[in-house]
């Protein structure tokens, strides 16, 4: 029989053991007789010292002493693996290392968690409030059902019976385009009507008066130039009162006309506005110079479209990056123009037959 692994170790443990020696029996030097050349002897003829100390070991001796291990007797066996058991290697793996009983059991079914329900929970309310601002939306009137609506609340021009027309100018002021406008109308003795911007004209006070002395009318344009349609109720209210305390200290006057930005405006603010003795003023001919068009595309815009009772808008003033030279440029063929086709250009009060002021 194949001696073990755990068999030839301790064999050469007592080898080794018996070579080296202990204090009381020291190791043997090279001319020392070698105890392996008496093992042949074992009967009896010649025996060392360290036989009598150390008595050889017969194999029956070493299978007493040393019981071998069923496992070591055990012939080492792989498993053979197909492509489809190498597929499944991983789980087999991590059920080895479980108990008995947790292999072996079937699963219980995963409990229904509250958190599963929430997304569920959370589209549905997704879509009611979608559902809410459609329908918010839906209910919301455009300009054009306002104007239908309120006629006489939201102004887009005066009466066609009399031969005049209204110039207006809007996000005035600044420094450079309204002051060159201000000398056109100057020269041509024109009066016109400019919707101020509260920032601005908090900004520039001077050029406010020098519109109010030369006999132009100040419209409200919102403090800061915001879309009404997006602010609430204070907010809205914020914009035309304080821009209004900025035009009065500069003029000593509460400007009556209100032109919303872009000319959006909801029906509670026009409601509001209409309560409380504003005019709300739009226009039906637009030099669409704020797209910063040439003088000649500004001139055909207004001209083609101008008739009586027409109110017409264009710009003073805007950013930093807005070119209005086109506007500055076109305006005194305007003024020629209109005034030799018989129109008188008049402020808005005077077109709409109202006071400038509340």
């Amino acid at each position: 029989m194949k001696p073990s692994l755990r068999q030839t170790a301790l064999f050469l443990s007592i080898a080794v053991f018996s070579i080296s020696g202990c204090e009381q029996h020291p190791a043997q030097s090279n001319n020392a007789p070698n105890p392996a050349l008496h093992t042949q002897n074992r009967q009896g003829e010649t025996r060392s010292a360290d036989d009598l100390m150390f008595p050889a070991l017969t194999e029956q001796d070493i299978a007493k002493a040393v019981r071998p291990d069923p496992a070591d007797q055990a012939p080492l066996q792989m498993p053979k693996l197909t492509v489809s058991d190498s597929s499944q290697q991983g789980q087999q793996d991590s059920s080895a290392a479980k108990p008995p009983e947790q292999t072996q059991a079937s699963p219980a079914p995963a409990p229904v968690r509250q958190t599963d329900k929430k997304p569920v929970a959370v589209a549905k309310e997704k879509s009611a409030s979608t559902a809410t601002k459609k329908s918010t939306a839906a209910k919301r009137l455009t300009l054009a059902q306002l104007v239908q609506k309120y006629p006489d609340l939201l102004l887009l021009k005066g009466s066609s019976k009399s031969k005049q027309i209204a110039l207006t100018f809007d996000d005035a002021p600044d420094t450079k385009y309204t002051l060159q406008v201000l000398d056109i109308l100057k020269k041509y003795d024109v009066r016109a009507t400019f919707f101020v911007v509260g920032r601005l004209a908090e900004k520039h006070p001077a050029v406010i008066k020098r519109m109010h002395k030369e006999g132009h009318v100040v419209g409200n344009h919102t403090y800061n130039h915001a879309l009404l349609t997006k602010l609430s109720v204070e907010q809205f209210q914020s914009q035309i009162a304080k821009t209004q305390i900025i035009v009065k200290n500069a003029i000593g006057y509460t400007p009556r006309l209100i032109r919303p930005p872009y000319g959006e405006i909801l029906e509670s603010q026009l409601l509001w506005a209409s309560k409380n003795n504003y005019v709300i003023v739009n226009w039906n001919v637009d030099s669409k110079d704020w797209k910063q068009l040439s003088q000649e595309q500004v001139t055909d815009n207004i001209l083609s479209h101008a008739a009586s009772g027409s109110i017409v808008l264009q710009h003073s003033g805007g950013g930093p990056r807005q070119n209005l030279s086109g506007t500055v440029a076109a305006l005194p063929t305007i003024i020629e123009s209109l005034q030799s086709r018989g129109y008188k250009l008049v402020t808005l009060p005077e077109l709409l037959n109202v006071s400038k002021q509340l």
